[in-house]
């Protein structure tokens, strides 16, 4: 397990400070706000904190209101809006410097028979392991840039093997652009039987390069284009279980963007193409000139 993982699963890991309230931390780096992906998680774990071990997440909503601030804790307030036979409910607050900076609703389901189909296909894409890794495509990219190298060479708890163009490829090549990216995860350690945890780590993930689907269909890069960008909205539907530690692919588009907002939306398949996860996100895409 690589030290950023083992320091991803120590920030998930809330301090209960009271009855339904939790306190997380971000990590020590120099950066101006929390990742949005982080809160989510961490507040997703809060609302797991609360529910009896036989519910399993099936779905949230989360809005971000504020930028997060990483100098200081986040305070995760968790209301219990429901706890009935099959569904339980939860809302949940984030809140720094006495102000919310993100809202949260989860709602968990006992395990029940049901009518089954997938009518998504997982896309056609080469095997992750024949993929380079993601440093491996940015060092290409910056090549001997000492800040730009020092950021590609950051280690990430997550190992991201992209199918289609970064943005910054696309950012040099307009041939490139689209408004489609497909990306193959997995968190490459062996991880405990905890279904809430790869449900949590899956919501960490999700946040990374939803947005970048939209700027890879204008061939904008972050670092590269005169652009600012934030998650406004994210909603996850949960369909059946799946391990983070295994391979899944991250199948994403963004069908609109205008008005300094753009959609985007993926699905995440397992290697044998069971459809796991369903998300959709609005973010706000500002040109700074």
């Amino acid at each position: 397990m690589n030290e950023a993982l083992k320091e991803l699963l120590d920030l998930l890991d809330l301090e209960q400070i009271e009855l339904d309230i939790f306190r997380g931390r971000s990590p020590e780096e120099r950066i101006q706000r929390v990742f949005g992906g982080q809160v989510a998680a961490q507040a997703l774990v809060a609302a797991g904190r609360t529910v009896p071990k036989d519910r399993n997440v099936h779905s949230l909503h989360a809005y971000f209101i504020r930028p997060g601030d990483p100098s200081i804790p986040i305070v995760y307030n968790v209301e219990r809006v429901r706890d009935g036979r099959s569904f339980t409910t939860r809302r949940v607050v984030a809140v720094q410097h006495g102000k919310a900076i993100f809202t949260m609703s989860a709602s968990f389901h006992i395990d029940e028979e049901g009518v089954s189909h997938q009518a998504s296909v997982m896309p056609e894409v080469p095997d992750p392991e024949t993929l380079p890794t993601y440093q491996d495509r940015m060092f290409e990219l910056v090549g001997d840039h000492p800040e730009l190298r020092e950021w590609a060479a950051r280690p990430r708890p997550v190992d991201a093997r992209y199918a289609s163009p970064l943005t910054w490829e696309a950012h040099l090549n307009p041939e490139l652009r689209s408004a489609q990216t497909n990306v193959w995860f997995r968190y490459d350690a062996d991880l405990p039987d905890d279904p809430l945890l790869h449900v949590v780590l899956a919501a960490y993930a999700s946040d990374f390069t939803l947005v970048d689907t939209i700027l890879l269909a204008h061939g904008m890069a972050w670092g590269a284009s005169d652009i600012m960008g934030a998650s406004l909205d994210h909603a996850m539907w949960f369909h059946r279980p799946f391990r983070a530690d295994d391979w899944l692919l991250y199948a994403q588009e963004s069908p609109w963007s205008a008005g300094a907002r753009g959609l985007a939306r993926g699905e995440m398949f397992t290697a044998s193409g069971e459809l796991v996860v369903s998300v959709v996100q609005e973010a706000m895409i500002r040109r700074t000139k």
